[in-house]
């Protein structure tokens, strides 16, 4: 049996996952409980907690380990993971994906930067940052994020072994989908060797940030406004949804677009921005002024209903997006 690097007072070692639909959280916790149940020897719980199912949504998988000598009967979310695995660094606009660390907390992100500056990007004040670009190694080898950030994260849990992890890879996919088996095991591969971390103490003087409960509603009976005013509706108007793109992203052509809509009718989250002026003939008519990023989450359904390639898909470039957006009207109004 493996031995654990280090538990909580109830004897567990912690791991929770920050990551949004669609990019393969849920089933990395189960591979990594597997990993630990059948490949080490510990007693081990998996388990995800995620609103509506829709690709983007925030979801959490939250993984429990200890000694077989004692039993797991707790299911409640890991509010104090000894490691957190962030599947989009994006995420940190919307959700405090730091929550409840310790000053010596693993953090792993699927990121381009540096340590250092996620470092900044995150407010972190302690802890280790390990670094991935769990994207990119996923589009060379054309396979998914997931597989990329179990190689990080074994690599930080040494005490789960690897070559069981690509043992799990081959059973799952082998039967199905034999063909993906070696970019999958490939991505494994190189998550685990492409791996960059910096460890940072806790300034003298200063302690970690209090502790909050995760999955709590931020507006209860106490704290919601005079009236009952709903101010965050549960739609994309208000929210963020970059934090969905999964390195791929609709580049915008005006110089070919033939304003036919085509575009807006396939688009699940109102990404397009028109506007009315006179044609060539002085009617009135509605011409397509650009995308509002903020609210693509890089389905490229788009690009595939473009008739005449005014709409492309392209790798996402930092800082691309600010600097292409067409922000709606209506929502600046917000």
């Amino acid at each position: 049996m493996a031995t654990l690097p280090r538990t909580n007072e109830s004897g567990f070692f912690e791991i929770r996952l920050e990551s949004i639909g669609g990019l393969g959280a849920n089933l990395a916790g189960k591979m990594l409980a597997e990993a630990g149940v059948m490949g080490a020897g510990l007693n081990g719980v998996s388990f995800s907690s995620y609103g509506s199912e829709k690709k983007g949504s925030p979801v959490k998988a939250h993984i429990r380990f200890c000694d077989t000598d004692m039993n797991i009967r707790d299911t409640s979310p890991v509010e104090r993971p000894h490691v957190i695995g962030i599947f989009h660094e994006n995420l940190a606009k919307t959700v405090n994906v730091v929550s409840g660390m310790y000053e010596d907390t693993i953090v792993l992100v699927n990121s381009k930067k540096s340590p250092e500056q996620l470092k900044e990007k995150l407010k972190l004040k302690a802890g280790t940052i390990a670094v991935v670009d769990a994207t990119g190694i996923a589009l060379e080898e054309n396979n998914r994020v997931n597989m990329a950030m179990l190689g990080g994260l074994f690599r930080l849990c040494d005490f789960l072994d690897p070559e069981f992890m690509k043992g799990v890879i081959r059973k799952s996919l082998e039967k199905k989908y034999p063909h993906a088996v070696q970019p999958a095991i490939r991505t494994f591969e190189r998550g685990y060797n492409e791996l960059r971390f910096a460890t940072f103490e806790l300034p003298e003087g200063e302690s970690m940030p209090p502790v909050t409960r995760m999955d709590t509603p931020i507006l209860g009976y106490e704290t919601q406004p005079i009236g009952g005013t709903i101010i965050n509706p549960g739609n994309s108007i208000l929210k963020d949804l970059s934090s969905s793109r999964s390195g791929r992203m609709p580049h915008f052509d005006p110089e070919k677009c033939i304003h036919c809509a085509n575009c807006d009718n396939v688009c699940p989250d109102f990404c397009f921005v028109w506007e009315e002026q006179p044609d060539k003939k002085g009617r009135p008519q509605m011409f397509l002024q650009g995308i509002d990023y903020q609210y693509c989450k890089g389905c490229l359904k788009c690009v595939t209903a473009c008739p005449t390639e005014a709409l492309t898909a392209a790798l996402e470039e930092e800082g691309y997006a600010e600097a292409h957006r067409v922000p709606h009207r209506f929502r600046l109004a917000n």
